[in-house]
Parts: structure tokens; C-alpha cells; sequence
């Protein structure tokens, strides 16, 4: 069996007994008739390769399965992890599901097309890891791109964070004892201390970012925010939620009213533009405001006047 298919046998299994408990010929049958095993062209699955499998799920994604019923010889999930760390797992799932099926078929790259985009900063990841498991500080150069300056900077930290693509480190900044967020593509020099630290308060990084939308001032209070939206645009505001937040207010012939319990930042505003005329801010009346702000401005720049101006 091909070494790089594992992850895709972990997920197969997964969605399988997700379904209902199975036995060892069910589970086989399932895995030797999937798309997957057909495309990657393998013909046989043994028990003591599920037997394998069973126990790198369950180091991997801390799901315990087991088939010890009294008389039943099925396998079932017996327990699942907490729902942040299931979330975390289905993520991890379903990428390295992509990048199986890609790398497994070169000729997928034919007809499956990813974003071009590229990724900056990642060469610190596994050194910042290091860092915030082991609790030691840290110092690099970082970029600021809203004046073009260049800081150093000494920090604990505590947390990485994704928002649209990018990588955040999370850490408190000893200049200030304040938690910011910098970006690792503009992080430069990272050197790790062997020095440790001790936070001498608590924060509950999960409490704050649970209100967030993209990267936030972690010192706001989240607001309620209620949102318009076309009956066209909704069905994909429902597919796929801008916040776990979101809830369904109500629904006329013509609309449909989202409400979200997070704070208005910078990305979610943008977030917000980005619909055009299929969204409108209906409350607070500051984000609304804001958002007019924001909007006036871009008008401004398509003003006769101002283009004059950037002519001469």
C-alpha cells in the first residue's frame, strides 16, 4: 500500500464510522470501492493494517475507536474530541485530502486550480511553535507597512493565528505588556531566547478570539451586529457563514437579516464592502457609520477633481 496514502485511509475511515459502526469486511468494502482507492489503484486493505490505522487516528486526531461490544464486532467512534479541536482536525483532514489527491495524480493539475498566492513567513512557524510550547522569549525586526518602519521587538509568545490566508504571531510585547498581533511575513531576525517566561496574568486567548473576525484589537468588547442581505447572496452567507456567530434573525420575500455577536474590525468592514449592494449594515448605528465613512472616501477618489489633481 503506498506510503503517502495514509491520511487519505484515516479520512475514508473517519466519515465511514461517522456514518454507524462497521465491521472490518464493511469497512473494507467501503475503502476498495471509494473514488480514492480506485484512482490510487489498490486492490487489498488487511485487518492488521485497520489495526494500524485505528491507532495513528487515534495519536492524530484524539479519536478513540474501538469494536469491544459485548458480542457485536463492529468498530464505532467511542469518543470525539472537544469541538475547537474537532474543527481543527476536519481542517487538517480535508487538506491533507486535497494534497493527496493532487500529488497521487499529476495530471490533476490540469483541471484543479489553486489560488495563486504566495505564502510569506512560514520558514519561522515550527521556530515560533518552539517558542510558545516552551515558553521562551523571543526577538526579531518587524515590518510596519501603514509608515514603512522597521521595530525591534522583544516578546512572550503566546499563539499563532490564520486570518485570509496570512499567519499572525500572538504575544505580549514587553515594552508595553500589551498582546498584539504581528504578521510572520513581516517578521525578519527571529532569534529564540533560552530564556524562559512567566506570564504574570492570565489570558483566555480562546475567549477573545471567539468574538473576532480576522485579527482584532484584543482589548474591545464584541458588539451586536445585524446585517441585510439579498435573498440571492444569503444562500451563500448560509453555506458559509462569516462568523460562528452568525444567526438567521429573520426572512422576508426580499431579504434576509443576519445577526453576529463579534467586534466591527478593520477586515470585518472590508468584509462587509466586498458584497457591494447585496449586504447593508442595519446595526450599530457606529459600524454604519464607518462603513459610509469608508465609502464616501472611495467615492472621493473617483471625484474629477481629484483625478486632475493625481494628473498634474
Amino acid at each position: 500500500m503506498k506510503k503517502d496514502f495514509y491520511l487519505t485511509r484515516y479520512s475514508l475511515i473517519i466519515k465511514r464510522l461517522e456514518r454507524s459502526p462497521a465491521t472490518y469486511p464493511e469497512l473494507e468494502s467501503y475503502l476498495l470501492n471509494s473514488f480514492e482507492f480506485q484512482d490510487a489503484k489498490i486492490v487489498s486493505y488487511s485487518m492488521r493494517t485497520l489495526q494500524r490505522d485505528i491507532k495513528d487516528i487515534a495519536n492524530l486526531f484524539n479519536f478513540d475507536i474501538h469494536n469491544k461490544k459485548k458480542g457485536d464486532n463492529r468498530y464505532y467512534i467511542e469518543s470525539r474530541p472537544v469541538m475547537e479541536v474537532d474543527e481543527y482536525n476536519q481542517r487538517l483532514i480535508e487538506s491533507f485530502q486535497i494534497m493527496n489527491a493532487v500529488n497521487s495524480q499529476p495530471d490533476f493539475a490540469e483541471f484543479v486550480y489553486l489560488e495563486n498566492r504566495t505564502p510569506r513567513g512560514i520558514q519561522n512557524f515550527y521556530d515560533l511553535l518552539f517558542a510558545i510550547r516552551n515558553k521562551r522569549i523571543i526577538e526579531f525586526q518587524h515590518f510596519k507597512y501603514k509608515d514603512q518602519s522597521i521595530t525591534s521587538r522583544k516578546v512572550h509568545p503566546m499563539a499563532l493565528k490564520e486570518s485570509k490566508d496570512r499567519w499572525y504571531l500572538i504575544a505580549l510585547d514587553t515594552k508595553d505588556e500589551k498582546l498584539k498581533a504581528f504578521g510572520l511575513d513581516r517578521i525578519s531576525d527571529l532569534s529564540v531566547s533560552k530564556a524562559g517566561f512567566k506570564l504574570q496574568q492570565r489570558f483566555n486567548l480562546k475567549e477573545h478570539f471567539k468574538n473576532a473576525f480576522g485579527i482584532m484589537n484584543l482589548e474591545e468588547q464584541p458588539e451586536n451586529i445585524i446585517i441585510r442581505s439579498t435573498k440571492e447572496q444569503a444562500e451563500y452567507l448560509k453555506s458559509s457563514p462569516l462568523h460562528h456567530s452568525q444567526q438567521i434573525q429573520k426572512e422576508t420575500d426580499k431579504s434576509v437579516y443576519f445577526a453576529y455577536d463579534l467586534y466591527p474590525t478593520y477586515d470585518f468592514i472590508q468584509e462587509i464592502l466586498s458584497f457591494g449592494n447585496q449586504v447593508k449594515v442595519m446595526e450599530p448605528k457606529s459600524l454604519i457609520s464607518k462603513v459610509k465613512e469608508t465609502l464616501e472616501k472611495s467615492i472621493q477618489q473617483y471625484d474629477d477633481s481629484s483625478v486632475e489633481e493625481e494628473k498634474s
